[in-house]
C-alpha cells in the first residue's frame, strides 16, 4: 500500500498560491560561473541549479551543492554551444551531433553517470545547455530519461510553468539591459501565472568563459540579490521552493 506523508513545505501543492523556484543553469561551467551561482544562493533567491558535469569547474559545483542541501541540482545536459555572429548561429562546440540520436543516447548516459559520480544522487531534475532537448531525437531520449528517474524536464512538465525572460539578450545576441535590473525582474514576477513557475538565469562572476552571454552574468548576480526583489515576494503572493522540495512533497513512502 502506498502512503503519502505529507511534508511542510510552508506551502500546499494545492493552494493557489505562486510558487517559484529560481533555477542557475551552467552551474560547473567555469569557476566565475560557480561563484555567481553561490553568491545568488546564498544571498539571493537562486534555490536550485543544472550541473554541467563534463566542465573542470563541475567538481568544485558539486562539492558545494552536497554541503549545502538546500540547493536543488539537477543535470544541464550539455550536446553544445552555438553563437550568433553577425546574424548568423555557429557553433563554438559539439559535444555529439544533436541529430544523431544514438550518439545522443550514449552521450546523455554518460553524462547522467557523471552527475552520479559528482554527486552521489540521482539528480533532481533535467534541463539542456541551450535548449537542446526541445527537438527529436533529443526530446525523446530525455523525455525518457526524465520519465525513468521522475524528475521534471524543462518545458515539458504540465505542471511546471518555464519562464526564461530574465535573460539580458535577444535571440540574435542584441542586449536588453532593461531586463537585468531588479525593475526588470520584478515586473515578470509580477505577471507569473498561479501555480508552479521555474525562472531561469544565468549568474556569474569575472570573464573566464568564451560566450555571446557573458557580461550580463555579474549583472544578474546583481539583481537576484537585490534586497528589493525578496522584499516583493510576499506582496507578489510569491513563495520560494526548489526542484528538491516538490521531489518531497511528491515522494511516496510504502
Amino acid at each position: 500500500m502506498t502512503i503519502r506523508v505529507p511534508v511542510d513545505l510552508g506551502f500546499s501543492l494545492m493552494q493557489p498560491t505562486r510558487r517559484l523556484i529560481v533555477n542557475a543553469d551552467d552551474f560547473g561551467q567555469s569557476a566565475g560561473v560557480n561563484g555567481g551561482i553561490i553568491a545568488a544562493h546564498e544571498r539571493g533567491i537562486v534555490t536550485s541549479a543544472s550541473l554541467m558535469v563534463r566542465w573542470p569547474a563541475a567538481p568544485g559545483a558539486a562539492a558545494y551543492g552536497k554541503a549545502h542541501p538546500r540547493l536543488a541540482v539537477g543535470l544541464h545536459l550539455d550536446l553544445g554551444e552555438w553563437a550568433c555572429r553577425d546574424g548568423v548561429w555557429e557553433p563554438l562546440y559539439e559535444v555529439v551531433p544533436v541529430e544523431d540520436g544514438d550518439a545522443v543516447a550514449a552521450e546523455v548516459a554518460r553524462q547522467l553517470a557523471s552527475f552520479r559520480r559528482l554527486m552521489s544522487c540521482d539528480p533532481t531534475h533535467i534541463d539542456s545547455h541551450q535548449h537542446t532537448h526541445r527537438k527529436e531525437p533529443v526530446l525523446g531520449i530525455v523525455s525518457a530519461l526524465a520519465a525513468s528517474l521522475g524528475v521534471p524536464l524543462r518545458s515539458c512538465a504540465p505542471d511546471i510553468f518555464f519562464c526564461g525572460n530574465f535573460y539580458g539578450q535577444t535571440d540574435d545576441g542584441s542586449p536588453l539591459p532593461e531586463i537585468l535590473s531588479a525593475a526588470g525582474l520584478l515586473e515578470i514576477l509580477r505577471s507569473l501565472p498561479a501555480g508552479i513557475t521555474e525562472l531561469s538565469c544565468h549568474p556569474g562572476d569575472g570573464d573566464d568563459l568564451n560566450t555571446m552571454y557573458g557580461a550580463e552574468r555579474s549583472r544578474e548576480v546583481e539583481v537576484l540579490c537585490d534586497p528589493r526583489v525578496r522584499a516583493a515576494l510576499p506582496e507578489l503572493g510569491i513563495v520560494l521552493c526548489s526542484f528538491k522540495d516538490l521531489r518531497k512533497a511528491r515522494t511516496p513512502v510504502e
